[in-house]
This record gives C-alpha cells, sequence and structure tokens, in this order.
C-alpha cells in the first residue's frame, strides 16, 4: 500500500486503517459520528495527501482544459477554482475534479486518488493541442481543515487574510512558517473551512502547528468514514458510488458544470447535448427514509407495487438527524421531490421520500 506524509502518525494516534485507493488511510479516530459532529460544530482534520494533483502549463494550457473538461475554463481568472469533470466517449465520467487557475497559463487539476493513473493516462492521450502536462500527485502533501472554528483556527498562522479568500477561490502564502502553501477555501464537508497544499517535508511541521492552533477549539483529526458521511448529508457526489464512467452529469444532475458555449469542443459534446435536448430517463435523486431503515450501496428503489425503478448509490445514518439518508438512480417520472419510494432492504419494503439535497441545513 502507498502512505502518505501522515501515515504514520495516524497509526501512532490509534487511528483505525484500511486500504483505500491504494493508499493505507484512517477511516476513524475517536469514531464517526464524534469526528463528523466536531466538523460540523468545531474544528476537524483529514489527510486528503492522497488525491491527485496534475500541472498544465504552457500557452495551450486553457485549450487543453476546454478539451477535456465539461465546464467553461475561460471564465476562470487566477485565484479562481471550478468544479469540473472529464467527460468520456460513451457518454458517461472519467472522473470529476477541481480546475485551479494559477496563472493565465497555469493551472492545476485536482482529481480523485482512487483515479490518478486513469486520470492521468487519459490526460496524455487526449493531449492533442500540446500543452505541457506534469503529473506532481506524489510531491504534495493536503489537508482538510474543515469546520466553522477552522478559520479561526488556520488564521493564528499566517498573515494573508483568509476572511479575504472567498469560496472556491485560494491563494498562495506563507503558512506556519512554510513558503509557497495554497491555501484554498473549499472542502467535501459542507461545514465550511480550508484546503491547505504543501511540499511532503513540510508535512509534520504544517500538522502540528494546526493542531496546536486548534486546541482551544477541541480541534481532532477525522478520517474517510466521517469524511464520506458528511458529503452524504451535503449531497455531495462520489465517484465510483454515484457518478462513473456510465452515468452521465445531465443524468447525475451535474448539468450546471457541463456547458455547451461557443467554441469548447469538449469530449463527446455532441451526445450530451442531444440528451439535454431529448431528456434523460433516470436523474439522480435524494431521498429520506419514511420507514426507519438504512440505505445501502446497491439496494434496489421499487415503486408502490414493488417494481424495480432504480438504485441506490450512497446511503447512510445521517449523525445529525438520526435517519436514513441516500442518493440513487430512479426513473424519471419518480424524481419529483415529494414522490413517495420505496427500498428494498433484503426483501423488506420500505417507505422513503425523494427530496432535494442538502439533508443538513
Amino acid at each position: 500500500m502507498k502512505t502518505t506524509p501522515f501515515t504514520e502518525k495516524h497509526i501512532s494516534l490509534g487511528a483505525k486503517m484500511q486500504e483505500f485507493a491504494g493508499y493505507n488511510m484512517p477511516i476513524e479516530y475517536s469514531g464517526i459520528i464524534d469526528e463528523h459532529m466536531t466538523v460540523c460544530q468545531g474544528v476537524g482534520v483529514f489527510d486528503v495527501s492522497h488525491m491527485g494533483e496534475f500541472w498544465v502549463k504552457g500557452p495551450h494550457a486553457l485549450d487543453f482544459i476546454q478539451e477535456v473538461t465539461s465546464n467553461n475554463a475561460a471564465v476562470l481568472t487566477p485565484g479562481k477554482i471550478q468544479y469540473s469533470c472529464f467527460p468520456n466517449e460513451t457518454g458517461g465520467i472519467v472522473d470529476d475534479l477541481l480546475v485551479y487557475a494559477y496563472e493565465p497559463q497555469k493551472y492545476l487539476l485536482v482529481v480523485n486518488a482512487a483515479n490518478i493513473e486513469k486520470d492521468w493516462n487519459w490526460c496524455v492521450s487526449h493531449n492533442r493541442v500540446g500543452a505541457e502536462l506534469e503529473n506532481s500527485s506524489d510531491n504534495m502533501g493536503q489537508l482538510a481543515i474543515q469546520g466553522p472554528k477552522a478559520l479561526e483556527t488556520l488564521q493564528k498562522l499566517t498573515s494573508v487574510n483568509l476572511s479575504d479568500i472567498p469560496y472556491y477561490h485560494f491563494t498562495v502564502g506563507e503558512f506556519a512558517g512554510v513558503p509557497n502553501v495554497i491555501l484554498s477555501n473549499t472542502g467535501y464537508t459542507g461545514a465550511g473551512g480550508f484546503e491547505v497544499y504543501f511540499y511532503p517535508q513540510y508535512a509534520m511541521k504544517i500538522w502540528d502547528a494546526i493542531f496546536e492552533a486548534g486546541e482551544e477549539f477541541g480541534i481532532k483529526p477525522a478520517g474517510l468514514g466521517a469524511r464520506d458521511t458528511l458529503r452524504m448529508e451535503m449531497g455531495f457526489c462520489l465517484y465510483g458510488n454515484d457518478i462513473d464512467d456510465t452515468t452521465s452529469p445531465l443524468e447525475a444532475g451535474l448539468g450546471w458544470i457541463t456547458k455547451f458555449v461557443e467554441g469548447k469542443n469538449f469530449t463527446n459534446r455532441q451526445a450530451l447535448e442531444k440528451q439535454k435536448a431529448e431528456g434523460v430517463t433516470r436523474k439522480l435523486v435524494g431521498f429520506e427514509m419514511v420507514d426507519r431503515g438504512i440505505p445501502r450501496h446497491g439496494y434496489s428503489l421499487l415503486d408502490a407495487d414493488g417494481k424495480v425503478i432504480g438504485q441506490v448509490t450512497s446511503g447512510t445514518m445521517s449523525p445529525t438527524r438520526k435517519v436514513g439518508i441516500g442518493m440513487g438512480y430512479v426513473q424519471v417520472g419518480f424524481s419529483k421531490v415529494g414522490t413517495e419510494i420505496y427500498l428494498d432492504n433484503r426483501g423488506r419494503k420500505l417507505k422513503a421520500q425523494v427530496v432535494k439535497p442538502p439533508f443538513r441545513k
């Protein structure tokens, strides 16, 4: 298994470790619910150094990004971040990603850990314009400091005014005495906070500084278990569950990052435009259990007569709501908010209702 700069620290702190995307990662420390609530109410720290980072540089950098991603990167100015996806040639999604506009001819693509090799090969094979590509995934550490007390914690460690960085924007500055740290107002929890990127040799210096700064706020490390329940409560898609090579961004409710603007001829644009014009046959929806039960990935979704109308892609017991919540693809006729659907829980037919995420208000 691969390791991150913090792997030994996680082990020494007693984290429950498990393989994820080829990495030895912490799943939980004090417990998923405790870590979840810590992030919602205070501040928690996630090691996300397993994520992938690709630099795209040179005079053709923007042309390349416009060809391989669905969103319109032409609107980005330095310091802005954009959520996007790599459409594939058959209507599905290679991966979802963040695009950081670093300089006019320099961008950073942040991709999912499980897809680093796949995404890199995709980018290299679809680089028809001669952009300069560099895979820096092994030369970058990353921590996500999330929660309502994240800004106060981090502000102690930098002269950069973090309050001046809007959501989905970033800056580069000195942090915890370390130069050239990317300070990004992003996260996958819906609880607010920042993600910081740095060279691996500074990892423990930054970790120790953050935990010392956050001590008064009850800061805790958090694992991938809480990261998943937090993103679930927000209705954020997880690649491999809610989106994959077979799911269209339009089916997944990602039409807002699929821009059919003039001059942007991204992969499979024509087929997706046709799908938009004709309409999709299934949609990704959020749903909340009415009957007591926990939806799980792969469970069938049914109509009132017991006929299969879809499948659960993600599900959990909401730590803040204490109710079963889920996401799944259903036939369009059952996608309207308020529609009654049923979960096939190992042969038990349990009532649920389609709702609009986020589940945590």
